[in-house]
């Protein structure tokens, strides 16, 4: 799966794939509309296919944990990239995305 685009599997859970980057992020902006509707349930983004990442990346998930919140639903990312977890050790982010009790994740 390298192209870009945001799939609902069912059941709450969302898969990634592609280029997750300042170029691509405005397109998975756009379809931020459907994580957050229907039921209650939690919403899983699965980013096992995520190609390529940076800070937009990061920017966008946090964009969709505020969304979540507003919309009192639990979101959680499942198989964030490497590159995606080294930008939220760097800003210090481990607890916003359930990582502060990962020893080094390397």
């Amino acid at each position: 799966m390298s192209e870009n685009g945001l799939t609902a599997r069912g059941d709450g859970v969302f898969e990634i794939s592609g280029s997750l980057t300042f170029q691509t992020v405005p397109r998975f902006q756009d379809q931020a509309g459907n994580l957050l509707q229907g039921d209650a349930k939690p919403v899983t983004i699965d980013m096992k296919g995520v190609t390529q990442s940076d800070s937009a990346g990061l920017a966008l998930m946090i964009e969709w944990l505020q969304m979540a919140r507003t919309a009192q639903r639990e979101l959680v990312f499942a198989h964030i990239p490497e590159q995606i977890r080294d930008l939220i050790r760097v800003n210090g982010l481990q607890q916003m995305f359930s990582l502060e009790n990962e020893q080094n994740h390397k």
